[in-house]
């Protein structure tokens, strides 16, 4: 139990339990062989995102306003991957299933804020095609490397700022009954609920990361692709809007892969059995960092120049010391 100053200057005791209980694949069977499942798409998640970080390094034809906001969503999904699947894997798999209070709000800290990230990266890669293809003539005006870094920039301060009011918002709940969390992590909404005092500024404060996390972006994104459907169907020939349309194509299975799940489950999360919720829940926190360097290396032009150009580069390396042997 920790006691404190609040804003107001009265003094107000809170009740801070040492641990929760996390306890969301609990009773699941056969969940080892999920387990099994996230060990490998970590270890892949971790190799295609650092694999496409290190291409957009190391080549200097994607060292582009476009590729800083890949190589910041391949770093975003780094950063989620490594922050949440270990944790996960440790909570569930050697029943490690109390974590320290302090350290829960780290963990959610690092889940929401590149979980969020994941969501704000589209919305910049959205706006890059949607100039790219609607103001063609002014792309390199508008889309520039100073743009694109100073937005990427914002999205990081504004993301980490809500998540932060969010937290210390959760500090300021009491927790006088069950300490048990249902969901597969330190989830910001399963925490406040178990509170036992007034949590309507926390009940505000989720809807308000629902609506600019997840509801704005998509908005936004759904607006591009209107106004992109719109520029495209005053091209004359069929031909030219294909080739429009595939520039876009990698982006559209991104946020497919992003949203899609996020909001089946949303909306039909009632019908759900919660452990068929928590499934899909968990999944849509890990697949996409899995995908999303799949989709770019398999879908994106530039970069398969730049892989046939190292493996170009490798060959006549070999050849050459083959020559000098």
């Amino acid at each position: 139990m920790d006691s404190f100053n609040s804003a107001l200057g009265k003094n107000i005791t809170f009740v801070r339990p040492p641990f929760f209980i996390i306890r969301g694949f609990i009773g699941i069977p056969n969940v080892k062989y999920y387990y099994v499942f996230l060990f490998f798409v970590f270890v892949f998640s971790i190799i295609g995102n650092a694999f496409v970080m290190l291409l957009i390094l190391m080549d200097h034809n994607l060292q582009t306003p476009k590729y800083i906001a890949v190589f910041n969503l391949a770093l975003s999904d780094l950063l989620q991957i490594c922050a949440l699947v270990p944790k996960l894997l440790d909570l569930f798999l050697f029943n490690h299933n109390r974590i320290a209070y302090n350290e829960c709000m780290t963990f959610l800290f690092f889940c929401y804020t590149c979980l969020s990230m994941e969501a704000l990266n589209l919305v910049a890669l959205s706006y890059d095609r949607l100039v790219a293809i609607i103001s063609p003539l002014h792309y390199t005006t508008r889309v520039t490397h100073k743009f694109m870094s100073t937005l990427i920039a914002f999205f990081w301060i504004f993301v980490i700022v809500v998540v932060l009011i969010a937290i210390g918002l959760l500090t300021r709940v009491s927790f006088c009954d069950s300490l048990v969390i249902k969901s597969y992590f330190c989830d910001h909404g399963q925490l406040y609920r178990l509170g036992c005092n007034d949590t309507s500024p926390n009940r505000a404060i989720a809807n308000l990361l629902l609506v600019l996390i997840l509801w704005l972006p998509l908005a936004f994104i759904l607006a591009s692709y209107i106004r992109i459907s719109i520029a495209l169907a005053k091209i004359m020939t069929k031909q030219e809007r294909v080739k429009a349309f595939k520039t876009c194509s990698a982006h559209l299975s991104l946020v497919a892969i992003y949203f899609v799940p996020v909001l089946t489950t949303f909306t039909i999360s009632s019908a759900l059995d919660p452990n068929v919720r928590i499934i899909n829940l968990s999944l849509t926190s890990v697949v996409p960092p899995l995908l999303n360097p799949v989709i770019y290396v398999l879908q994106t032009q530039e970069i398969k120049d730049s892989i046939k150009k190292l493996i170009k580069v490798k060959r006549q390396k070999v050849i050459a010391l083959r020559v000098v042997k």
